[in-house]
């Protein structure tokens, strides 16, 4: 299995977290979503470690158990 780069394209941080690149280029333009750069004019990028970041800062908290 070939290791992902540190740096992903836009296509590659969408399949990262499962989402459409449609929906990221929305986020990016309403200044939402995760961390990313611009390593040229057009040309996005984003590191793992952003995207791993913005996905922990959105995980719930554990649902309360039941009974005590």
């Amino acid at each position: 299995m070939m290791e992902l780069p540190q740096t992903l394209t836009p296509i590659q941080a969408a399949k990262y977290l499962g989402i459409s690149e449609a929906v990221l280029r929305l986020w990016r333009s309403e200044g939402e979503g995760p961390r990313y750069f611009k390593a040229g004019e057009k040309l996005i990028r984003y590191r793992r470690f952003d995207l791993d970041s913005w996905v922990e800062a959105r995980l719930s908290a554990p649902a309360a158990v039941e009974g005590r």
